[in-house]
């Protein structure tokens, strides 16, 4: 089994819901719930990690730019 280390352990619990929620949207969840993550492809392992990434970073980049309105925001 792989070794889990998180920059924030506290953040696990979040972020296997956001897995399986990612693994749902692309079908694969009934297979994970089957056979276990264990089991699964490469590939498969890593459409779900890669669309986990595309998300995280889409939410980044728009709370950056809430946090962070350009010049014709400003006032």
């Amino acid at each position: 089994m792989a070794d889990r280390r998180h920059v924030v352990p506290e953040a696990a619990p979040a972020l296997d819901r956001f897995k399986e929620e990612v693994a749902e949207d692309l079908g694969l969840a009934d297979k994970v719930r089957t056979i276990g993550w264990g089991d699964m492809t490469s590939r498969e392992c890593g459409r779900v990690g890669g669309q986990m990434v595309r998300r995280m970073l889409k939410f980044a980049e728009r709370k950056m730019a809430e946090d962070n309105p350009g010049p014709e925001g400003r006032r």
